[in-house]
This record gives C-alpha cells, sequence and structure tokens, in this order.
C-alpha cells in the first residue's frame, strides 16, 4: 500500500515537474520576443541617430533629427510594440486572412474584396502628392527594418508562431489600406438601405415606415422601384465584420470665456471597439519640422488625433449617407453586363485566389458596374437574380487622409488646420478645434454626395443616368463654426445642421442623449478646468431614462406584471436616473430597452434581417416618443397596444436577470450585467488563451447612451466605448491628458499590456509631455547600422 502510494507521489511529481519546465519554456519564449526598449540598436533605414524615450505609461517620445528619421523610427517603434496587429489588420482588410487562419476567415476575405478597401488604397497612393508618398515609404523602411531584426534574432512575437507563419513585408499601400478600413468602420449605412429594400417587399408600407426615420415620400419613382424589382436581401456573411451599430464619440471646445484658466479647453473620446491591443497607439514625434503628441492607428505615420505646440484637435464621426446601393438588372446571357440607357455595359470582373491554409486556394470574382462592387453575393447565395445590388462609396474613389495629417500636425493656426482638412474626405468626421491664439472652430469634414435624385435613404435604379452622384457638397459649405457666441462646441454624433442646411447628409444621426448632456454641463459654467472635462468624460446621467421612465412605469402600472414588481416599480420612480454600477435601477431600465425592439420585431422580421437591422434604438425611441405625443405605431397597436408592448418586454427581461442573477432584484447590480472587457484576437480560440490574454472583467457603470460610453453585448460584456480619452489645456500645451484603454503594448509580458484596464474604468487620466519631462523612462537609442557595428 505505501508503495504504490509512494509511485503515484513520484509520477505525480515527475508528471507536475514536466509541467512546470514547459510553463518555464514557453515563459521564456514569449518573454524573449518582449521589444528592447533601452540601451543601442543599429537600423539599416537611418541616417543619423535617434533617440526613443517610453515614458512611465509606456508612451514612445521619438526624437528625431529629421522627418525622414522620424518616420522611419515611428515605423521601427510601431512594430516593436504592435506587429501582429498591424499584420492582422491589413490582412483583414485587404481579404487575407484565410492564409493564415484558415478557411474560417474565408467568408470575411469575400466581403472585404468585395468591399474593395485594397483596391481603393492603391489607386489613391497614386493620387498622393511625392512628399507623402516619402512619408510612406520612410515609415515602411521602419517597419521592415524591425521584422528584419526579429526574423535575423528569433524575436518575432509569440503569435506568429502559434499561427505558424512570419510576416511579409510592409508596404505604403499596407498603411493606406488599414486607413480606408478605418473608412469602413465608420462610414457604412449600405445595411440601412438593404433592410429598408427588404421592408417595402415584405411589409405593408405603413409598417415599413415605421422602420424610417423619415419616410421618403418625396421620391415616388424611387419608392416604386423598391417596391417592384426584387434583389434577395439576407445575411449570407459574418455579422462580425459588420461596424458597431454604436459607433460614435464625444467631442467639445471651449472658449477662454468660459473657463478658470481664459484659455479653451478641448476634450475628445472616440468610441470604438474595445480590445487588446487597443485599436490606438498614443506616440510622440518630435523633429526640426514638427512637434506633435496623440494617437494614431497602428500602421500608420503621423499623428491622427492630437495637439503640438500651437493647437489641438479632436473628432466625433459624423455618420453621413456617403454609401449608396443600386438596383443593377444583369443581362440573362452575361452576368457581367448589366442595364444602363437601354443598352447592356460591361462590368469590371476582378479575379482573385484566396490562398486558405492548410486547404486549396479559393477562386473568387469581385464584379463592378459603373457604381460599385456588386455586393449581393455576400448578403445572399441566390442563383440567376432578377436584380442585385451595387454599391458606390466615397472611400472606394482615390483619397488623401494622410496628407491631410502631416499638415495637421504642422499647423499653427484654423486657417492652416483648416486648409489641411480638406484633403480628409473619408470618413466624414466632426472636427473641434482649439489654437492658443483663443480660437475654437468646428467642421463637418468629409465628401458629401450631391445626388441627381433621391436623398440616399432607398436603393435607387442602376440602369438609369437619371439617378447617381453629381459631384459633393462644396468644401466652404460644409457645416463650419468659428468662435459662437455660445462660447462652446460639442457634438455626439447628434444633428448637426437644421432644416435650413441646403444639402442632406443623412436623416439617421445618433440618439441625442450625449449632445444634451454635454451641453448642459458645459452651458452651466464659466469657470470650467481640465478635472472638469474628466469628469464629465466619465459622466453618467441617463438622460433616456429623464425622458422616458416615467412614460414606461406608467404604462406597466395598470399591468398584472406592474402588481407582481410594485415595490421595483416605487423604488424605480425615486432613482437618481444615474447608471451607477451598484445600482440595480441601470440593469433594469437598460436591459427593458434593449428588449423593446426585440419582442415587438421578432415574430415578423426574420432572425439574419433583425441581426443585420441599423438603428433599433433610434425606432425604439421613435415609437415611444409616438405614444408620448399622444399617437400610436402601427407595430405597437397590432402586438396588442402601449401597455401591452411594455408589459411584454418587462416580463422576458425580468425572467433572464431572475434566472441569471437571483429573483431578489435589490441584490442586483448595474456591474454584474455590464463588464468591461479588452478580448485579445485569439482569445476566441480556446478559454486557456482567454484566460492568458484577456484581462479579468472590470464591472463598470455608464451605458450606451451616457456621456462615458459603454454600450454591452447579449453577454453583458462592455466591448465598445471610449477607446481613448483626451483632454487639452491651451494655456499650457506643453502637455495633455490621456487614457488609452488597455494599454499601450501588444506583448503580454509587457507591463504596459493590461496597465490602464483600472483607469479607463475609473476616469485616472496619465500627463503626457512634450518637453522631455518625461519622469521615469526607458531610453532606446537607434543609430545608422554602420556606426553601430
Amino acid at each position: 500500500m505505501k508503495k504504490g502510494l509512494k509511485i503515484t507521489l513520484t509520477i505525480a511529481g515527475i508528471l507536475l515537474a514536466i509541467v512546470v519546465i514547459a510553463l518555464l519554456g514557453l515563459n521564456w519564449f514569449i518573454a524573449g520576443s518582449k521589444p528592447q526598449i533601452e540601451g543601442q540598436m543599429g537600423l539599416s533605414s537611418i541616417e543619423q541617430e535617434v533617440i526613443v524615450i517610453r515614458d512611465e505609461q509606456g508612451v514612445p517620445h521619438i526624437e528625431a533629427e529629421s522627418d525622414a528619421d522620424l518616420y522611419r523610427a515611428q515605423g521601427f517603434v510601431q512594430a516593436q510594440d504592435r506587429l501582429f496587429q498591424m499584420d492582422l489588420a491589413r490582412r483583414q482588410a485587404s481579404g487575407q486572412l484565410s492564409e493564415v487562419v484558415g478557411s474560417a476567415a474565408l467568408s470575411t476575405d469575400q466581403f472585404f474584396l468585395t468591399f474593395s478597401l485594397r483596391d481603393a488604397a492603391e489607386k489613391s497612393y497614386e493620387g498622393y502628392s511625392d512628399e507623402a508618398k516619402q512619408v510612406l515609404a520612410w515609415y515602411a523602411e521602419g517597419v521592415n527594418d524591425f521584422i528584419a531584426h526579429a526574423k535575423e534574432e528569433g524575436k518575432l512575437s509569440y503569435e506568429f508562431s502559434l499561427l505558424g507563419y512570419e510576416p511579409k513585408e510592409w508596404t505604403p499601400v499596407d498603411s493606406l489600406t488599414i486607413g480606408k478600413y478605418m473608412a469602413y468602420d465608420l462610414g457604412g449605412n449600405w445595411s440601412t438601405l438593404a433592410i429598408r429594400h427588404w421592408a417595402l417587399q415584405n411589409l405593408e408600407e405603413d409598417k415599413a415606415r415605421e422602420l424610417f426615420i423619415t419616410y421618403p415620400e418625396g421620391d415616388p419613382a424611387i419608392l416604386e422601384a423598391n417596391k417592384e424589382t426584387y434583389v434577395q436581401v439576407g445575411a449570407n456573411f459574418p455579422l462580425e465584420v459588420m461596424p458597431h451599430p454604436f459607433n460614435g464619440s464625444n467631442n467639445w471646445v471651449v472658449s477662454g470665456d468660459k473657463t478658470a484658466t481664459g484659455e479653451p479647453l478641448l476634450a475628445d473620446d472616440p468610441h470604438l471597439g474595445l480590445s487588446t491591443p487597443s485599436i490606438w497607439y498614443q506616440m510622440h514625434l518630435q523633429s526640426p519640422e514638427q512637434n506633435v503628441s496623440g494617437v494614431i492607428f497602428a500602421g500608420i505615420p503621423g499623428i491622427i488625433l492630437g495637439h503640438n505646440e500651437d493647437v489641438a484637435w479632436g473628432v466625433t464621426n459624423v455618420g453621413p449617407d456617403v454609401q449608396d446601393l443600386y438596383i443593377e438588372i444583369p443581362n440573362p446571357e452575361n452576368p457581367y453586363q448589366f442595364s444602363y440607357d437601354g443598352e447592356w455595359e460591361d462590368a469590371e470582373v476582378r479575379s482573385y485566389e484566396i490562398a486558405v491554409k492548410d486547404e486549396e486556394s479559393v477562386p473568387y470574382e469581385v464584379v463592378v458596374t459603373r457604381h460599385g462592387p456588386v455586393i449581393s453575393d455576400i448578403l445572399y447565395d441566390e442563383t440567376n437574380p432578377e436584380a442585385v445590388f451595387s454599391m458606390q462609396w466615397t472611400a472606394l474613389e482615390p483619397t488623401q487622409e494622410l496628407q491631410a495629417i502631416l499638415e495637421m500636425n504642422k499647423s499653427s493656426n484654423w486657417e492652416q488646420f483648416e486648409s489641411a482638412l480638406e484633403q480628409f474626405h473619408a470618413p466624414a468626421q466632426n472636427f473641434v478645434f482649439a489654437a492658443k491664439d483663443g480660437t475654437i472652430a468646428y467642421k463637418a469634414n468629409g465628401r458629401l454626395p450631391l445626388r441627381k435624385q433621391g436623398d440616399g435613404q432607398l436603393p435607387v435604379p442602376g440602369d438609369s443616368s437619371d439617378y447617381g452622384w453629381d459631384g459633393y457638397v462644396p468644401y466652404d459649405e460644409l457645416p463650419t463654426s468659428v468662435n459662437p457666441d455660445e462660447g462652446f462646441i460639442a457634438t455626439a454624433n447628434n444633428q448637426v445642421v437644421d432644416d435650413s442646411y441646403p444639402y442632406h447628409i443623412t436623416d439617421f444621426w445618433a440618439q441625442s442623449y450625449r449632445y444634451e448632456r454635454i451641453a448642459e454641463v458645459l452651458e452651466a459654467s464659466d469657470e470650467l478646468t481640465v478635472q472638469d472635462m474628466m469628469d464629465l468624460q466619465m459622466d453618467q446621467e441617463n438622460l433616456q431614462a429623464r425622458r422616458f421612465l416615467e412614460q414606461l412605469l406608467t404604462g406597466l402600472s395598470t399591468t398584472e406584471a406592474g402588481s407582481t414588481y410594485t415595490e421595483l416599480l416605487s423604488k424605480m420612480e425615486s432613482w437618481n436616473l444615474v447608471d451607477d454600477k451598484e445600482s440595480p435601477f441601470p440593469l433594469v431600465f437598460n436591459k427593458w430597452m434593449k428588449k423593446l425592439p426585440n419582442v415587438l420585431f421578432e415574430e415578423q422580421v426574420p432572425e439574419d434581417i433583425y441581426d443585420m437591422m441599423p438603428g433599433k434604438a433610434n425606432i425604439t425611441d421613435q415609437l415611444l416618443q409616438l405614444y408620448a405625443d399622444g399617437e400610436t405605431s402601427v407595430w405597437v397597436e397590432e402586438f396588442g397596444g402601449f401597455e401591452a408592448w411594455v408589459e411584454a418586454s418587462f416580463v422576458e427581461m425580468m425572467a433572464e436577470m431572475e434566472e441569471k442573477h437571483g429573483e431578489d432584484w435589490s441584490e442586483w447590480q448595474w456591474g454584474e450585467e455590464h463588464l468591461l472587457t479588452f478580448d485579445h484576437p485569439l482569445a476566441g480560440a480556446s478559454p486557456l488563451l482567454a484566460r492568458f490574454l484577456n484581462p479579468t472583467p472590470v464591472p463598470i457603470g455608464g451605458s450606451g447612451i451616457t456621456v462615458q460610453a459603454a454600450a454591452f453585448n447579449e453577454q453583458g460584456e462592455v466591448t465598445h466605448g471610449a477607446s481613448w480619452r483626451f483632454v487639452a489645456d491651451l494655456s499650457d500645451l506643453s502637455s495633455a491628458y490621456h487614457i488609452v484603454g488597455p494599454g499601450q503594448s501588444g506583448h503580454v509580458k509587457s507591463k504596459w499590456f493590461h496597465n490602464q484596464v483600472d483607469d479607463w474604468a475609473n476616469g485616472t487620466f496619465h500627463e503626457t509631455r512634450l518637453d522631455g519631462e518625461y519622469g521615469e523612462s526607458y531610453e532606446l537609442r537607434l543609430v545608422p547600422e554602420k556606426i553601430a557595428n
């Protein structure tokens, strides 16, 4: 007996030792690819010594003797921290993920090949100035310098080993392709048009009407074309590639008349997906020609948002209608020809061989009409269709956003900055601006199409020259404001023009709650401070509850559910309307609001259509407002009336929450259902990788409609919000204040991998300086290779 026990213990000890050795080996292997951040490195690309100082938050401050070496070093340093992210981004946008991931990514590759981002980047490159092309080349040299070093020294990050491949050389078009991807992520309304076409085909007109924000009664011919010409619509593509419906942001700028220092304040927090690593990379770039600090997308040179020694700027998404669908009629005898003004017109055919890891390549065709790529193949698999959709989109045209960024970085006043913006076309953005001379300004910038007919709310006939685009809104007629009497300018993806504006932008503005709360706070004080700006970015007051909670409670009060939950409803009447993570009331309200459209539409809208359907929150608001104004809704009345709708949604929501959190609602907390996560792209492969690569979820407050934006999914995970928070005080632009969650580094062994998760949750900003006073820091000297040797 003792002998058997001894043998068992011996075997267990051996197994444990093997596991420990394996873990130590794995740890050694992963740690071996950590970026070198101190000492000296020789680079073949640079001409003079470059100093890279990483401060206590891991933000690199690059000091170079020329712009050439500055951009080379920027490429090198970004690749040190984020090469795997950069490589995945260019692959996804280019339709080349299957080559390293396998057939699971095939539909994603087909989607992005159809959307033609890389093709658009290649065409854009040809239109860039020699100066901008040179910057792209310098940046690519720096990235490739790092790739060469990492391959030679066996220090490519562990993700490449996990997937079993090495990155190819970086090219200027790779950077521009990533830029086009951001235009895709921020500029999409094509799915709205497809869903509206489906609604007109499948629903009674009065029901379809309520799925529009503004029904296009002034376009009878377009309405009839959508009713009479059938185009199949469905979700035959990976829904995860759809832009998040909450792609919004907050920004504002306050004049010196309303601040404690008498100088402007500027704040910006762009709302994008929250992931590991962050979509943003924070940097400080300094040469004799510029001194600029802020953030940029990994894979692109320059600084897109931030400040220099004279000016600061930030953006939100305008969200204009810049993607139009055309109902194209194919030739029954030739699928590559389409009807146009009574004749068959040849389409362009782009043929691809999609490389698939461990499998045969897959041929794929993209058919492009005069309007743009045919996208119906990714909406539904149909043989010999009667009609298909093609898409025209501003971002598929040659555009030169990088040119604008490079000039913005060196601007010193509004005139120079606005001149630079003239080259920023896609995505259309609300820029706010402040200068040391006291100027505050705003411009809704980007290409806004002028249409021959219609206003972009529905697909239009593709077989007639009566439809299409006829240029863009003139640059000097884009919405602009300089030094307004109100003393501040704020945007939160809300409607930025009134009915007097002569051009169409969109009818699908974001809900106005964030803007209303920002304006409310800024109007209330003439002594605003940096801390006030930070506090406002973390504000959790729920103005949607302020508008609709009483109406919802009243509607519920006469129902059976109202009698069952009397105490809860009574307590909610006195709720302070703050989405506090420790309160049960935000959980009840926000989950209830999510449930309202589900129960209303789920019986009559197929699941694949519903999953694609944008603007559910806007439609819900619109229906609630109808009843608040004493009107009715066809959808709601058919459901059984307002009280029945409100009760059914509430009962279904409460049943789900009781099953998940227990029957005692007084013990519930919003944070239990609202957990901040920064998921790594490889984490979905296994629970072990998720535990290794993802931070511990953090309970947080706020919601999708508070200024502290924190949109959540059905699993209660906060996956979308302020990807970067930024506050600049124009009385002292030697520094500014930032949060980049979850951290600067993309390397799991770096101390800057997840170090800003709690900062994000708590609103703890870090100061980043321009003047060399970096505090605790790490210095790396990049020298020409011939000197190093």
